[in-house]
């Protein structure tokens, strides 16, 4: 049976998802340690939720960011179902061990501290493909994807306002303690990042990028 099994397998597929997901989150913790670190890009998503909550409730990052995460998951579960969170403990295991990598190089990139506007679009940039691609192979990178693609699977809504929606909604709370000035570049920064992940889930298909293949 384990024969057979393996026999039906599309070994063609689960290497391209494979890849997708290996590369995606190399370039996805490059730029979040090379320039996001640096520069003190602010996000959106869970990782703007757990700042908000340590800042206003005093609760540490290490309890906040793992329950937000398996609240997420604990949703993707039940819409998009198991695959997709084999898939993302995939995505999970190779994004944790590339920060381990960039942690013991010195930073690959120039200081853009005083170019917080080319920081902002570099970051989205980086942002963009990585978490697309990853988003493509069928995983997540993180809590965030998990609730974009669920809130898409419920309501139909394009990949990229899902980000938008969640993003913009903790970006505008962030207004509460954190300048102004400094959730304008984070703006851009999701603004480029969104649509990005967009338009990398939907390349090579007919269709347009509403669904991508998570199970």
């Amino acid at each position: 049976m384990l024969r057979t099994r393996l026999a039906s397998l599309d070994w063609h597929d689960l290497l391209r998802r494979f890849v997708l997901i290996v590369v995606g989150s190399g370039i996805l913790t490059f730029g979040i340690h090379n320039i996001h670190q640096v520069v003190g890009i602010t996000e959106g998503g869970v990782i703007g939720a757990l700042l908000l909550a340590n800042h206003w409730l005093g609760i540490p990052s290490s309890i906040v960011s793992p329950a937000l995460d398996i609240l997420c998951y604990a949703v993707a579960l039940r819409l998009l179902g198991a695959g997709f969170l084999g898939w993302s403990a995939v995505s999970s295991a190779f994004i944790a061990g590339f920060y381990a990598i960039w942690e013991q190089l010195p930073h690959l990139l120039p200081d853009l501290s005083a170019w917080p506007l080319v920081a902002a679009v570099a970051g989205g940039l980086f942002v963009g493909v990585g978490a697309g691609l990853v988003v493509r192979g069928g995983a997540s990178a993180g809590g965030d994807d998990a609730l974009a693609l669920s809130i898409q699977k419920v309501s139909g809504w394009r990949l990229s306002r899902c980000y938008l929606v969640t993003d913009l909604s903790v970006l505008l709370l962030s207004l509460s303690y954190i300048p102004v000035t400094s959730i304008v570049y984070s703006l851009i920064t999701v603004f480029i990042s969104s649509p990005l992940i967009d338009v990398i889930v939907g390349m090579g298909s007919d269709e347009p990028a509403n669904e991508p293949q998570v199970a």
